[in-house]
């Protein structure tokens, strides 16, 4: 399997209790030496109108918010199948509202 890129949305095998979703790639692609992990924000279609919520109209999901509350880390091994790919703007509104929720800085005046 190649290595997930940034803003390659996928369906994940998340466990159980969150099932399989679709979930876009924040993290980026890891090299040999490191380990098959990626980090990702899943998305749902049930939205709960939360700041931390980013509505991202693409053609292959359903409607719903990419959840920056819910970030992921796995293994390689959990990722089904690539969906599509988000654009730059689109990948870039998830980052900021990630950002947000980690309390990183996202212009040079929050610094």
């Amino acid at each position: 399997m190649k290595a997930p890129q940034r803003g390659e949305v996928w369906l994940v095998d998340l466990g159980m209790a969150a099932k399989v979703r679709p979930a876009v790639v924040i993290s980026v692609p890891a090299d040999d030496s490191d380990r098959a992990l990626v980090t990702l924000v899943p998305h749902t279609t049930s939205p709960r109108s939360s700041r931390f919520d980013v509505a991202v109209g693409v053609p292959f999901l359903r409607a719903g918010v990419f959840d920056a509350q819910n970030l992921v880390t796995i293994p390689h091994g959990k990722l089904i199948r690539v969906l599509g790919r988000l654009s730059g703007v689109q990948l870039g509104a998830v980052e900021r509202v990630v950002c947000t929720w980690l309390g990183i800085p996202t212009t040079r005046s929050e610094v």
